[in-house]
């Protein structure tokens, strides 16, 4: 189980700046693989996320909040539902993470990298961290 931890660390990080650069695309493709994320992700995600949600360590909570608030007010609504799923994902694996001291030792790190990459790209809808 130790040598898991390192290993779902440096997936989250990845995931995080992977879900970071991917809301932050301001184009719309439209293809067929964009319209079925978004299609599922709108079954399984139709509301936001927000409150009782907390993964317990404070960068990623805050993370999560600022980022939600963007999607939930900025983001156009055809890019909702996948920008909400990706998060989701994000906060699934923070929170598996979360549930060991060695994986919470690195998340505040991995949530303060996805938010300052979120900084950046996010402008591109108006939001601000």
């Amino acid at each position: 189980m130790t040598r898991k931890l390192p290993g779902l660390l440096a997936f989250a990080i990845c995931l995080s700046l992977l879900m970071v650069a991917c809301g932050g695309d301001t184009t719309n493709t439209g293809n067929a693989t964009n319209a079925a994320a978004t299609n599922t992700a709108a079954t399984n995600s139709s509301a936001p996320t927000a409150g009782g949600d907390k993964i317990g360590v404070t960068e990623c909570d805050d993370y999560i909040a600022k980022y939600e608030a963007c999607v939930n007010s900025k983001v156009p609504e055809a890019m909702r539902a996948t920008v909400r799923a990706q998060l989701d994902t994000a906060r699934n694996s923070w929170r598996q993470l979360a549930s060991t001291a060695q994986g919470r030792a690195g998340l505040a790190q991995a949530c303060k990298a996805a938010h300052d990459a979120a900084k950046q790209s996010m402008t591109a809808y108006g939001c601000s961290f």
